[in-house]
């Protein structure tokens, strides 16, 4: 991994450098917090380590930055400001864990590591597409080609629910619970009407149907 550590105290930033150069990882070393944030904001490293005192900005400014700029590598808050609502402040301000010196050279690498095998963040989706079909999750518009698609709201929370599952085989069940929070049959075609209505707006006028009935199973959609 490349790791940087930005720490102004040259003994505790020689200590860590060399521990983690030992483990085979690449190690870059800063000591001012505004060069953190240039460096930082690159997205070339895997893991930062940062501390919170530093000269320039300090540590919880330069993890409030790069997450504001989009920067999503973890960080790893390595410092002496130990009070329980400091470290709530580290982590709320965007730090992934919090370390207080001393420290064992061991444990900063066994959470370093762990910070490393965590799946990275992803971006929630603001607009969905199948074929010719976009529903804008932030607007509430729906268009299939150059046609604007009227939608009522539980069409539109049905229209997302299939959406998101393309491909995939959804069951009445599911859509009494997922769509109208059912937990129980209410003994009606609620999901069959709306099925139809939907239809007749995003299928019935255009040359290929998405969404496709599974016999005795329930609906699936995809182009």
């Amino acid at each position: 991994m490349r790791i940087l550590v930005v720490e102004d105290d040259r003994r505790t930033s020689d200590y860590v450098r060399q521990g983690l150069m030992e483990a085979g990882h690449v190690v870059d070393v800063l000591d001012d917090g505004h060069d953190a944030l240039s460096h930082g904001a690159r997205g070339a490293f895997d893991v930062i380590i940062l501390d919170r005192l530093l000269p320039g900005l300090d540590g919880l400014s330069v993890v409030k930055a790069l997450r504001a700029s989009g920067t999503t590598t973890p960080v790893l808050f390595l410092t002496a400001v130990n009070g329980v609502d400091d470290r709530v402040e580290g982590l709320e301000s965007g730090g992934d864990d919090y370390l207080v010196k001393p420290f064992a050279f061991s444990e900063l690498l066994a959470r370093v590591n762990a910070l490393a095998r965590r799946p990275p963040a992803q971006t929630e989706r603001t607009t969905l597409q199948i074929r010719d079909l976009e529903l804008d999750l932030v607007r509430h518009n729906c268009r299939r080609g150059a046609v604007t698609i009227e939608l009522l709201p539980r069409e539109f929370t049905l229209l997302e629910y299939l959406m998101r599952n393309e491909g995939r085989v959804v069951t009445r069940t599911m859509l009494l619970e997922q769509v109208w929070d059912f937990h129980f049959d209410p003994q009606t075609s609620v999901v069959e009407t709306h099925i139809s209505r939907l239809r007749a707006k995003i299928d019935k006028p255009f040359e290929h149907a998405l969404i496709h009935t599974i016999r005795l199973t329930g609906y699936s959609m995809h182009a």
